[in-house]
């Protein structure tokens, strides 16, 4: 009796190992990424193994034989699930305008971190691409002598640029930075562009606003990539040079996100000579530039009753140029975007008559303007926004770190204080991470990627961080970032932040129905195939797309069990150090992006893009991953600097806590089968928050003058003139740290009694009649100690000048209101 029940212990425990086997197997074929026939062989040994019947055996061997055999799988099989995906409508149904927006552009590394397994490798060895000298001059040059020249406060208060400062703006080019040389524009590069932007945003929202609209999507990008000869050769050159102003017309009042609603619209007639013309009708708003504009592109539905352009009578969105003097046409009025002065306005025009020939393109290009702006939207938002995001980052970083260590409480600089650093350290570390993927962006677009996905995402996630950074940095100033004057640094920069959310589009609907919504058709390796071979009916491409995304999908649910156990270590990378270690997490990470969008889908279907909150934190893995792989990539390519590592784990660290909150987020709201796996994500977590330990580390690595300060806040502009709120607080922030020292035998004297306790100007003299210091040491720490005093000084108005200044925000109110 006791051999029988150890014989049939053995035996269920021979079982075990073999099912123990074939996961182990399967799950290494899966990380190898094994081809069809490599998992046929397998299949087929495991069942011989196994000691199926020579029946089984021969049904196994059949079923494996269709699968391989793509003629036969295509009408054993295929044919009947496509019938059954058509008649149940399971991928959902894309319209003509989300269609244009999916096929615009390309799939970049979106595609690599929807695919389970990025090759981040691959994206690290693309070119990073470098200034010219050219660039680097511009920068340097006419760049800072325009900054110089700007005053942030004065242009609040006059609600517009000098004469002088327009003159510039148009004589250096500032309007012709992405038009080729050819045609009279400066013809830089996508990095130079996001330089030049970063630096006159760093000085002025208002003029980084007014310089990056014409240089992204306007009529000079549209005229470069879709315009014919004669258009080119006439505009270009008077773009370039400021001879005219551009602006585009898109928004309307019931065509927000959803451009297209828009009613604008055109209607091709002849006139009285017989030639072919548009009449047009339209009423837009938030048009930046369209008060002063001579020259505004413009985008409307165009209708052709009676089929003169052979495209039938509804063309279908279109872009045109339209001079601004035409009869009809209504300019001169502006929005009063938070107060912020640059020009953002509504135009109508009413029965405006312009050749055929003012069509972007001329008339060949009828109804294809959507694509046209889907796909310069592609690049534009990708160098732009992330541009004066970034430089916002920077210029917080250089205020906060000065400030910390200038302004004092308790005796102490504030910079040391805990509740300080956190801010601080969230401000140098998202610095790090937003300047990161600004290079690696401009870098794809500067090798000719149009990555639509990846730009929303930096449109969304660049604008949200500033805004959080923007409010730590009043957090860490007090009364000083909130006392409005030429002294404040950061006010207007915090009364602007929400106007960059809802450049096109809000961001609500950029996180969940852009990002996520659009990149997963578009992204995925095979859903785009699947939903084109299913309109279209069409069985050859549909087999190939079905069973790759069964492959895709069994394949990265495999690689996950290992994965998961061994937190991604068991990955392969190619990087070293703290760089494989993060390379390794964000392929984990990646895996179960890729698992968890499968399920999605097939939970969802068709349904999936109206799950708004899922797509969105389906978006913030998405988007945070992009910030990690960006990171590991600026690393690598500075050398993995040592003075960096802290930085670069508390970014990582970051980068993963805000993953792993969405995943968090998406199981349990997704609820069925995931609640044991959230459980489960919550035990074995991507990563916690940075610890306090290392958010000290990076928040006081900066307090102090050095190689990587200067490094870190690189490219905003710094005045040398002592006067100006920038220059002030450097002044003062350097002579606090050249005397800091001498400021320390002061203390410690009064520590010990020698002299009396009391503020450090108070104490000096004594000090040095008694030794302690010298009469030099003394000299310097007056002038630090006078400087510091000056620094933390804010703007104060007599009640006459201050009720004049809201005379005059009244008044222009009521103007506004009235003759509205």
């Amino acid at each position: 009796m006791m051999n029988m029940m150890l014989w049939g212990s053995a035996a269920e425990f021979s079982w075990q190992l073999k099912f123990l086997g074939l996961g182990l197997g399967a799950c290494g074929l899966a990380l190898l990424r094994a081809r069809l026939w490599m998992w046929t062989v397998a299949t087929l040994a495991a069942c011989w193994t196994a000691g199926l019947s020579v029946i089984a055996l021969a049904s196994a061997s059949t079923a494996l034989l269709i699968l391989n055999v793509p003629v036969i799988r295509k009408y054993a099989v295929s044919v009947w699930i496509l019938k059954a995906l058509i008649q149940l409508k399971v991928l959902p149904t894309i319209s003509e305008t989300e269609k244009e927006a999916i096929d615009a552009g390309n799939v970049w590394a979106d595609g690599e971190l929807f695919s389970g397994s990025p090759n981040l490798k691959k994206l690290c060895n693309e070119e990073y691409h470098q200034l010219t000298q050219e660039e680097q001059e511009f920068l340097d040059g006419p760049t800072n002598e325009l900054c110089e020249m700007v005053s942030d406060w004065e242009v609040h208060q006059h609600r517009d640029f000098s004469e002088g400062i327009w003159k510039v703006i148009k004589e250096k080019k500032f309007f012709g930075l992405i038009i080729p040389k050819a045609y009279g524009g400066l013809g830089f590069s996508a990095i130079a562009h996001s330089a030049i932007i970063q630096k006159l945003s760093s000085r002025s929202t208002a003029l980084g606003i007014t310089t990056m609209v014409p240089n992204s999507l306007g009529p000079a990008e549209l005229l470069i990539h879709y315009g014919t000869e004669d258009q080119k050769n006439h505009y270009l050159p008077r773009l370039a040079c400021g001879d005219e102003i551009p602006c585009f017309a898109l928004t309307e009042a019931n065509a927000g996100s959803d451009a297209g609603a828009i009613t604008s619209y055109g209607e091709v007639v002849k006139n009285d000579a017989g030639e072919l013309c548009i009449k047009l009708n339209w009423k837009k708003r938030y048009i930046t530039l369209a008060a002063i504009a001579s020259l505004l592109g413009l985008a409307f539905k165009l209708k052709d009753p009676n089929n003169y352009l052979g495209k039938g009578t509804d063309v279908g969105i279109t872009c045109a140029l339209v001079p601004t003097h035409l009869d009809g046409i209504r300019l001169g009025r502006r929005h009063d975007p938070l107060g912020v002065p640059f020009y953002n306005c509504p135009t109508e025009g009413h029965n405006v008559i312009v050749p055929i020939d003012a069509i972007i393109g001329g008339a060949d290009q009828a109804g294809k303007g959507w694509r046209m702006l889907m796909e310069c939207l592609a690049a534009g938002r990708g160098i732009s926004l992330p541009a004066n995001c970034s430089g916002g980052a920077k210029l917080l970083t250089r205020v906060v770190t000065n400030y910390a260590m200038i302004r004092k409480q308790f005796g102490v600089n504030i910079g040391k204080f805990e509740g300080i650093e956190d801010p601080i350290a969230r401000i140098v570390g998202m610095n790090y991470v937003m300047e990161s993927a600004r290079k690696m962006t401009c870098g794809a677009i500067d090798n000719g990627e149009k990555p639509p996905v990846v730009t929303a995402m930096c449109k969304y996630y660049f604008t949200e961080t500033l805004r959080t950074l923007v409010n730590d940095a009043m957090d860490i100033l007090g009364g000083a970032g909130i006392s409005k004057g030429p002294r404040n640094i950061i006010a207007n920069a915090y009364v602007a932040a929400p106007i960059a959310v809802t450049v096109e589009g809000a961001n609500i609907l950029t996180r969940t129905l852009m990002v996520f919504g659009q990149g997963a058709i578009r992204c995925h390796p095979f859903l785009l195939h699947q939903a084109n071979a299913i309109e279209s009916n069409d069985l050859k491409l549909f087999d190939k797309a079905f069973w790759g995304h069964v492959g895709h999908a069994l394949t990265n649910t495999l690689r996950l069990i290992p994965m998961s156990l061994t937190r991604g270590r068991i990955s392969r990378t190619s990087f070293s150090g703290l760089s494989g270690r993060y390379a390794k997490k964000l392929t984990w990470a990646s895996t179960v992006f890729a698992v968890m969008t499968d399920i999605a889908l097939g939970m969802y279907g068709g349904n999936l893009k109206r799950k708004e909150k899922l797509n969105g934190r389906f978006s913030d893995m998405l988007g945070w991953m992009y910030f990690a792989s960006a990171t590991i990539r600026r690393f690598e390519t500075e050398n993995c600097k040592q003075q960096d590592k802290a930085l670069m784990e508390w970014s990582m660290k970051y980068c993963f806590h805000n993953i792993q909150e969405a995943i968090i987020g998406i199981m349990d709201n997704m609820g069925g089968i995931f609640k044991p796996f959230s459980l489960w994500a919550r035990i074995n977590r991507f990563d916690s928050q940075p610890s306090d330990q290392l958010g000290s580390k990076i928040a006081q690595m900066l307090q102090f003058p050095s190689e990587q300060r200067d490094r870190m806040t690189a490219g905003i502009y710094i005045s040398t003139n002592e006067n100006d709120p920038l220059a002030r607080y450097e002044s003062a922030f350097k002579h606090i740290v050249d005397t800091a020292y001498i400021a320390k035998k002061v203390t410690k004297a009064m520590q010990k009694g020698s002299l009396t306790k009391g503020p450090l100007m108070a104490v000096l003299q004594d000090a040095l009649a008694q030794g302690i210091i010298n009469i030099d040491e003394h000299e310097r720490v007056r002038i630090a100690e006078e400087k510091r005093y000056d620094a933390i000084q804010v703007d104060n108005f007599d009640l006459d000048t201050y009720l004049k200044r809201g005379v005059q925000a009244t008044n222009f109110t009521h103007v506004q209101a009235t003759e509205a």
